[in-house]
């Protein structure tokens, strides 16, 4: 056993270690930041228009720019699900309920998109999970 550790930490130097997650250049961050601006705005599309849900409602009709949404307070319990949730959890609610569409995945890229825009539109909140 102790071998063999020997032989995979000289493989590991040779290899020349795994990349450092701070390993990054600024024209990395300008490049991951405008992808996020990207599908933030996706998100704004539609959060805006009626194509999330199927009878013509949008998001924006009950909260406009993200109103009321407060994603720096989740997880926390939601009335409407009876149970601590996700923030992506609630917006599926929205999504059937007042929306009546069928709800995203997690990963799905609309659910992305949403919720990139439900944050960026609360830059500089604190984090208050929880909270109500």
């Amino acid at each position: 056993m102790r071998l063999q550790m020997a032989a995979f930490a000289l493989l590991v130097g040779l290899a020349g270690g795994p990349a450092l997650a701070d390993d990054f250049k600024q024209s990395d961050v300008a490049r991951w930041q405008a992808e996020y601006e990207s599908v933030a705005k996706k998100g704004r599309e539609l959060w805006t228009s009626g194509e999330v849900g199927t009878n013509g409602v949008a998001c924006a009709q009950c909260h406009p720019n993200a109103a009321n949404t407060h994603p720096e307070t989740y997880p926390k319990f939601q009335k409407q699900l009876g149970k601590v949730a996700q923030l992506w959890e609630m917006v599926n609610w929205c999504i059937r309920n007042p929306l009546q569409g069928q709800q995203l995945a997690a990963d799905d890229p609309k659910m992305t998109a949403l919720l990139s825009y439900i944050h960026s539109e609360r830059r500089g909140v604190k984090l208050d999970p929880g909270k109500h």
